[in-house]
């Protein structure tokens, strides 16, 4: 998965647009969105740190998730406001590369992380008086380091292993420094590369996303057994948030890495990279805050300790 070109000083970024005055717009729209993403996960990785009724695997699994969404988008979108005001949009060749694995890591981690946040809705549904016991501390925090680790593993070697030329091409057509886009640059054969990411993107993508799959069917097939139309409703409640963050995240990303790879650039990888590098982040804490009793209740608690003081 790995570039090679060792003359090359800098890399030219075409962004979503040459227009002034859509770039002005584009900096607005993506400072909102920023701001977003990093007051609404930073509120919610406060909340399930300092709020002992959030001590549970679920919200621990959230704030890493938060943790990672802040990360991701800081890798990108702080750069794409400065060349939406600036004439000059290049990336040095080190930042370039710096932020295309930042990003493959972290968006690798997130896949890994969605699946183990099934895994714990699962036994939650389906084995409730077990729950404390199989997700304990000690598991939860292995489940965590296991996708970390496992998606820094996953990034290492294809970058020591694949080499590809770029033959002093340095113009992407892109936004930022995405894998996809800096292969179709590259003048030597790239077949290494390309069955390295098909690789990755089976243990990343289909292999997370079909155990997902697995464990929602087996959670639905629980609540369906429910006799109490109350715990059936709570059951598919917590659930519901996390099964629509995934719906959304590995839609985007698997239309985008387990599509034929063509060497002519197209504008609509740009915007599907946008949707799943920064809509999607932004969406994450919404979703599970505006649909979730806990995380308002604890909001409220917090502020209302502020008013006391």
């Amino acid at each position: 998965m790995a570039i090679n070109e060792t003359t090359m000083t800098e890399f030219i970024l075409l962004g979503l647009s040459s227009n002034p005055q859509t770039k002005i717009a584009l900096f607005g729209l993506f400072l909102l969105i920023y701001l977003i993403t990093v007051v609404g996960n930073g509120l919610l990785l406060l909340l399930a740190v300092v709020d002992p009724r959030l001590h549970t695997p679920m919200y621990f699994f959230l704030g890493n998730l938060s943790f990672l969404d802040i990360c991701y988008t800081t890798s990108t979108i702080p750069q794409m406001l400065a060349h939406c005001l600036s004439a000059k949009t290049t990336i040095s060749h080190s930042g370039c590369y710096a932020q295309m694995y930042i990003s493959l890591f972290l968006g690798m981690t997130e896949c890994l992380l969605l699946a183990m946040m099934s895994y714990d809705r699962w036994v939650a549904v389906c084995n409730p008086l077990r729950y404390n016991i199989i997700m304990s501390n000690k598991v939860c925090t292995a489940m965590a380091t296991i996708s970390w680790g496992s998606s820094f593993l996953l990034i290492l070697v294809p970058s020591l292993t694949s080499q590809a030329s770029l033959c002093g091409h340095n113009v992407i057509n892109h936004f930022l420094c995405e894998v996809q886009a800096m292969l179709k640059l590259a003048c030597s054969d790239t077949s290494g590369n390309q069955v390295s990411m098909f690789a990755t993107s089976i243990l990343t993508l289909l292999l997370p996303f079909g155990f997902i799959l697995v464990t929602y069917a087996r959670i639905i097939t629980t609540v369906l057994k429910m006799q109490s139309t109350e715990n059936r409703a709570k059951a598919f409640s917590t659930c519901s948030s996390h099964l629509m963050v995934v719906t959304i995240f590995y839609g985007t990303a698997m239309s985008m890495y387990l599509q034929p790879q063509t060497k002519t650039s197209s504008d609509l990888d740009k915007y599907i990279s946008l949707f799943y590098g920064t809509v999607t982040p932004m969406l994450n804490p919404l979703i599970y805050s505006l649909r979730n009793k806990d995380v308002k209740q604890a909001f409220r608690k917090m502020t209302g300790r502020k008013r006391d003081l």
